[in-house]
């Protein structure tokens, strides 16, 4: 790579992580991706906590005459790093990594680390020793790992290793297809549901969190606005073990502290966090999905707004954040497109409850091509409970729609990514029209975002499409008289006219000469 990039996921210069990527990928061999994330994410987790350990160990060394002790690990605990014995300290590995032995070892690092941090305990992946991992390639992956540059200070190195634990999610997410985007969402997605949703200070909760993503996205929130680190508590939930253990993972290299049990669970069946009334939801659940079991949950207190389908779990995830939010609350959330309109199976009448109960605040329609895991067309919805309490009076009985359709940039052949641009004007307009301070005014735009009355929406039979009510954009007047143009425009039809019949006469003529003229 001749020049590094921005990369607009993050705003930083983008251009190591790419080189690392390419390099630990071309160690993979016929490993299959799913199974290969695991050691490389496993080792740069194991690499971040090290360096963020050898880092204070220093310092203590350094104090060592006013009775600080480097080997205490209340010393680190204090501070809420993670103590990390001998034998999984990452200049260890790093020599060992020539020996045919450094699986052993490494699983034993993991082993150790789990053993002395219970928050870690059942995270970290211990399969480095199995016969199937080449010990050669490990070393030489053990040895790209360290030379990630890590800066010289602490927030600096969690800051340099989160962006590669990010990038290598996306990466391996796209390398799986299908499967592998169920554990992450795109970045600019997330960032779109973040910026709107701006949650600056109270409980966030995903009950369907992946590898952790939104978590991420809402700490940069928080501190590109001033904030600080812990001005949010996390709350989350993850059914797929392997897809917990990467989220766990994901948020110790961020420093984030999060409550997402003490294990996976599925939130229908067994909610982790029965009483929370999150301030922010914040979700990006499965897409249609037919086996959520919901025939066993039948008369649920979580049902108030209709019995959700057993074949289709969408409108359960509605009633389930609605259900975990505050008084004041306000939830986005992906669902696919289909939910805006379906009327099969009391969908129709659950969501016709939901617009008379005036919760939707806001739909948005976006661009296709934007997941690994679909091509099905997705849409963000956001519910507000503070509507119902007068925070935003002006606005009650009201919902405003966005069609972002045209938005995006093509980053490869099939997949799609939202500008800064792109972002910015989706989230700003939302705020303009909830009157949030700074945002200036908010007018509809034909063909792009238009407010529409309860009254509107019902005359759509309860239809959220935001194509229904935007219109169609307003054409550009390039200031042409009517009769030249129409002029123009029946000189252009002669002419297509002509070409048409000079093609019908080729055509038959080779077909008389074929000798089916007849």
């Amino acid at each position: 790579m001749a020049r590094p990039k921005k990369n607009s996921e993050n705003g930083a210069t983008l251009g190591f992580e790419a080189k690392l990527w390419a390099a630990a990928d071309a160690l993979r061999n016929n490993m299959d991706a799913a199974e290969y994330k695991h050691v490389v994410l496993g080792l740069i987790f194991l690499k971040y906590i090290s360096d963020a350990f050898e880092a204070k160990h220093a310092e203590l060394v350094s104090q060592k005459t006013k009775g600080a002790d480097p080997e205490d690990s209340d010393e680190y605990r204090a501070t809420s790093i993670f103590w990390v014995p001998k034998e999984a300290r990452w200049s260890h590995l790093k020599a060992s990594a020539p020996q045919p032995t450094i699986g052993t070892l490494v699983d034993d690092a993991m082993s150790a680390i789990e053993r002395d941090n219970p928050s870690l305990k059942g995270v970290l992946p211990k399969e480095y020793a199995r016969p199937g991992l080449d010990k050669q390639r490990l070393g030489q992956i053990i040895n790209l790992v360290s030379d990630i540059a890590m800066g010289s200070t602490a927030d600096r190195a969690k800051d340099t290793l989160g962006r590669v634990y990010e990038y290598f999610l996306a990466r391996f997410a796209s390398a799986e297809g299908k499967s592998g985007g169920q554990f992450y969402t795109p970045s600019s997605v997330v960032r779109v549901l973040v910026e709107m949703l701006a949650p600056y200070k109270g409980r966030v909760y995903d009950p369907c969190c992946g590898s952790g993503g939104m978590f991420v996205q809402s700490e940069k929130f928080i501190e590109i606005h001033s904030g600080k680190l812990g001005d949010i508590s996390i709350y989350g939930q993850e059914s797929n073990y392997t897809t917990w253990r990467l989220a766990k993972m994901n948020l110790a290299i961020r420093g984030i502290d999060a409550n997402l049990g003490d294990g996976s669970a599925d939130s229908f069946h067994r909610d982790l966090h029965p009483d929370l009334k999150a301030d922010y939801v914040l979700a990006n659940p499965p897409f249609n999905d037919s086996d959520w079991r919901g025939e066993l949950l039948k008369d649920d207190k979580r049902w108030v707004y209709g019995m959700p389908p057993a074949g289709n779990a969408n409108y359960a995830w509605v009633q389930h954040f609605i259900h975990h939010l505050a008084p004041t609350g306000i939830a986005g959330f992906v669902l696919a497109n289909g939910s805006m309109s379906a009327n099969q199976s009391g969908e129709g009448d659950i969501r016709k409850a939901i617009i008379e109960a005036d919760l939707v605040d806001c739909m948005v329609a976006m661009p296709g091509q934007l997941f690994y895991s679909t091509q099905i067309p997705v849409c963000l919805w956001f519910l507000a409970r503070e509507r119902k309490n007068g925070r935003f009076r002006h606005r009650r009985c009201e919902t405003l729609f966005i069609d972002a359709r045209k938005m995006g940039t093509l980053v490869d052949r099939v997949h799609r990514e939202l500008t800064d641009n792109d972002i910015a004007k989706i989230a700003g307009t939302y705020h303009a029209w909830r009157g949030d301070r700074g945002a200036g005014g908010y007018a509809d735009v034909p063909g792009f975002c238009k407010s529409a009355k309860l009254d509107e929406i019902r005359k759509h039979g309860h239809i959220l499409t935001p194509g229904r009510y935007v219109g169609a954009e307003a054409a550009e007047d390039n200031g042409e008289p009517f009769d030249e143009k129409m002029q123009r425009f029946v000189a252009q039809l002669r002419e297509q006219q002509a070409d048409a019949a000079k093609l019908d006469a080729a055509i038959a003529a080779n077909l008389k000469e074929l000798g089916y003229d007849g």
